[in-house]
């Protein structure tokens, strides 16, 4: 862009002694709003009602930990015993969410989009699904969101569904996760239900975000799990030691009411 034309932007603008986030003075919306409203805010240029808000915020929390196991724990906790400063642990726990560890819900996003795009015309659900896993398998794909190496029945996959229909969100999605676990138990003979992601990327959908930013959803609140395992690694392990991702245990307080 020459001749000293300026380039646009409508997220955020600054003045001296003003911030506007979207148009809103950021003093304004600090105490109004939940940092979950003020993600979606920034990402989709207005505020959510009510229910969408909630819906919002227990996604953020979903993914917040998930214990010293997944690989952006370890990666964290690595760097923090090399001495890495807090910017450089996290990085590279970050870093670490990919395709099969956190990158799951974009890829489950655009299936979701793409069995809804077939979907019309009194075509049977059902059969749109397994007409499209089969086409994965033959391309030696997987469809992403189903299946978790520890839960059988996520306690956060139910949580956020049941959310979502208290906030009248994803209902078309939803049902397609579902169909998808249905066709899944129908091919592989296996029970692969919806995880975290899956369901993350169904309400998701539900609320017309872009594929491309979905795993954003995961990073975002991960950082605070992750914030957290460097803070402990740092305070209470010696540092290069060898971290076996096996040989740990819990010793934090019991299951506690909310």
């Amino acid at each position: 862009m020459g001749n000293g034309e300026k380039w646009k932007t409508a997220i955020t603008d600054i003045k001296p002694n003003k911030i506007l986030l979207r148009g809103y003075p950021i003093d304004k919306l600090m105490g109004k709003i939940s940092y979950a409203q003020a993600v979606y805010l920034a990402l989709k240029g207005e505020l959510p009602d009510e229910k969408t808000g909630k819906l919002l915020d227990a996604m953020l929390v979903s993914s917040i930990d998930h214990g010293v196991t997944p690989p952006s724990a370890l990666a964290t906790l690595i760097a923090a015993s090399t001495g890495a400063p807090i910017n450089a642990a996290i990085a590279s726990g970050v870093l670490a969410v990919n395709k099969y560890h956190g990158g799951a819900i974009e890829d489950a996003m655009k299936a979701f989009y793409e069995i809804r795009s077939r979907v019309g015309n009194g075509n049977n659900l059902e059969k749109i699904v397994e007409d499209y896993i089969v086409e994965l398998k033959e391309k030696k794909k997987r469809i992403m969101g189903f299946g978790h190496r520890f839960h059988s029945n996520d306690p956060r996959t139910r949580k956020l569904f049941q959310l979502a229909e208290e906030a009248g969100v994803g209902k078309e999605f939803i049902e397609i996760a579902r169909t998808i676990e249905k066709v899944l138990k129908k091919i592989t003979g296996r029970d692969l239900p919806v995880n975290v992601d899956g369901a993350i990327a169904a309400v998701l959908c539900g609320l017309g975000f872009p594929r491309e930013i979905g795993n954003a959803f995961f990073i975002m609140p991960r950082i605070g799990g992750l914030v957290a395992h460097y803070y402990e690694e740092k305070t209470l392990q010696k540092p290069m030691r060898k971290i076996d991702p096996f040989n740990w245990e819990y010793d934090g307080p019991g299951e506690r009411e909310v």
